[in-house]
């Protein structure tokens, strides 16, 4: 059954081609549309097995972006199916599913209205994920769609986790508490870790740290969500690459005070120029931190310091919550790659029973291994996540 695993941002379109069986998948093609909405716009599409091609012109809209996908498909040169007949379903991710959602689910009217409803707590990401349905409505009618949640996995996540100290009205009335992001990410890669490790993945403590431009960490308990860092939104937790993550709310109301700032701007200030980018002056990025460090920037060793150390801390707490960890489990863009995150992190766990593999972890890049020792008590992997192959698989599992 083929498959189309669409994630729309806000001027962008990344999607894959998947061909799903009962017991196997196999990727057909991937790429990306970028600078929608702007005077040039970019398509990369990369089939498998055959020559990459670009396209540069004008995308005013999702809808033009996603016909441009198709012909792309079905392009008789660097095409993969024959027409579009062959795609049977397709798969979206959607960032916040509030309270609605514990699982996928086909797209109705009602689940659209309920998306459309949680735009003002996810206002970057829940609308382009619903132009994204829409414009699929358009150009390949009747077609079954399914919406995958980022926050899904984390509906397990008892009260005690994601309640807010704040009076119990503001909950009643907006549902203001902790929901918890990257849940698709963590579930695939806290599962197939477990298998790698040899653990009964429903009778295990794993600690999973997706680490990108955006991070978190995950404490899963038994197969379940038990604990996440982001919160209410993507803000909280971990430093990030241009976010602050955990910080003394009285923090932020004083310099807004000081600084004359509105709600609107102050938001910006933590979701767009804090973090390692605001800390240093110089990028949001890590790789250009690691220069700067190696150089002996003052200011970039102090935010890299924070930066491995904030992980570290969450490592900490979820091995307290959980009264123990048999596994933990760095992937996403810096977690798969950055072995000196990885050992920094996992340097001085040796109490709890970490034994980490120096050589082992040297070199290992957007692999699945694992970065223990043989006798670890708790072992260590590196996982390369594939949220779209887990899009892919229960959209297959809905409509098959």
């Amino acid at each position: 059954m083929v498959i189309l695993v669409l994630n729309c941002g806000s001027s962008s379109i990344k999607y894959q081609v998947i061909d799903m069986e009962a017991a196997s998948s196999k990727l057909l093609a991937k790429g990306i549309v970028e600078r929608i909405g702007l005077p040039e716009g970019d398509l990369t599409h990369k089939p498998v097995g055959k020559e990459p091609f670009e396209l540069h012109r004008p995308i005013p809209d999702h809808t033009t972006g996603i016909k441009l996908v198709l012909d792309a498909l079905t392009d008789p040169v660097h095409g993969v199916i024959g027409s579009l007949d062959e795609v049977k379903a397709v798969g979206h991710r959607v960032a916040h599913g509030g309270e609605y959602f514990p699982a996928s689910c086909i797209v109705t009217e009602d689940v659209k209205a309920k998306i459309q409803s949680l735009c003002q707590i996810a206002p970057l990401h829940n609308p382009a994920s619903l132009e994204g349905i829409n414009a699929v409505e358009k150009v390949l009618p009747g077609i079954r769609q399914v919406t995958v949640f980022d926050t899904s996995f984390h509906q397990t996540i008892p009260a005690v986790n994601y309640m807010f100290a704040l009076p119990y009205e503001y909950y009643e009335k907006y549902r203001v508490r902790k929901y918890g992001f990257h849940g698709t990410s963590h579930k695939y890669v806290a599962r197939v870790g477990a298998e790698l490790a040899g653990l009964d993945f429903e009778k295990s403590k794993i600690i999973t740290c997706h680490i990108g431009n955006g991070a978190s960490i995950t404490a899963v308990l038994n197969g379940k969500s038990y604990d996440t860092s982001m919160g209410f939104s993507p803000l909280d937790g971990l430093v990030m690459g241009t976010r602050c993550g955990q910080v003394d709310a009285s923090a932020i109301t004083f310099i807004g005070e000081k600084e004359g700032m509105s709600y609107a701007e102050l938001d910006t200030m933590m979701n767009k120029k804090s973090g390692v980018l605001g800390l240093t002056g110089i990028s949001s990025d890590m790789r250009d931190i690691d220069r700067a460090y190696d150089e002996g920037n003052e200011r970039a060793i102090l935010a890299r310091d924070m930066y491995y150390l904030r992980i570290k801390k969450f490592v900490g707490q979820y091995a307290a919550e959980m009264g123990g960890v048999d596994l933990i489990v760095f992937t996403g863009g810096v977690g798969e790659n950055s072995s000196e995150m990885r050992e920094e992190v996992c340097t001085g766990l040796e109490f709890m029973g970490v034994e980490f593999d120096p050589e082992a972890n040297r070199g290992a890049r957007g692999v699945n291994k694992l970065l223990s020792k043989a006798g670890s008590k708790v072992k260590v992997a590196v996982i390369a996540t594939d949220e779209e192959l887990m899009i892919a698989t229960d959209t297959y599992n809905l409509v098959k």
